[in-house]
C-alpha cells in the first residue's frame, strides 16, 4: 500500500448537525448529498464524508460502540498562528469543544485542538521551521 487516504469517512450520530457544524460553522461546502452520506469539496485533497454511525460500523464489521479516545486526530497546518487562532474560534462558535486552547507547541509551533460535535478530534498548527509541510491552506 502507498501512503495515502483515498477519502476520510466519519460515523456520525446526527447528520443534519454534523452538516451543520462543518457547512454553517467552519465554512465547509458540500459536493455530494446521498441522504445516507455526505462528500466535501475537498479543494485537491482526500475528500472528507459523513456517513451514519450505525451504518458505517455495519459497513466495515464493527460495533458501533465506544469510547475514549479512539487513536484517530485529524490534522490540519496552516501557514499563520493568526489563521489558527481564527479557526479555533470558528469552530468553538460553530459547537465545537476546545480541547487545547491555541498556544505555544512544546516542539515549537503554534496549535489548538478541538473535538467536533462527534467527539472527531482536530489539531490545528503552524510552524515556521519547514517549508514543505502539507498546508491545508
Amino acid at each position: 500500500m502507498k501512503a495515502h487516504v483515498s477519502s476520510i469517512l466519519l460515523g456520525v450520530q446526527d447528520m443534519e448537525r454534523a452538516k451543520r457544524f462543518y457547512t454553517d460553522g467552519l465554512g465547509w461546502k458540500i459536493k455530494n448529498d446521498y441522504g445516507i452520506s455526505v462528500f466535501f469539496e475537498s479543494d485537491g485533497a482526500s475528500p472528507v464524508g459523513f456517513y451514519a454511525r450505525d451504518g458505517l460500523a455495519d459497513m466495515v464489521g464493527t460495533s458501533r460502540d465506544g469510547s475514549g479516545f479512539s487513536g484517530l486526530v485529524l490534522t490540519y497546518v496552516v501557514r499563520s498562528e493568526a489563521r489558527v487562532d481564527e479557526i479555533m474560534v470558528e469552530a468553538e462558535k460553530a459547537g465545537a469543544t476546545v480541547l487545547k486552547p491555541a498556544g505555544a507547541l512544546p516542539w515549537g509551533g503554534y496549535g489548538g485542538t478541538f473535538a467536533d460535535p462527534d467527539g472527531y478530534i482536530w489539531s490545528l498548527g503552524y510552524s515556521a521551521q519547514g517549508t514543505d509541510q502539507p498546508y491545508a491552506e
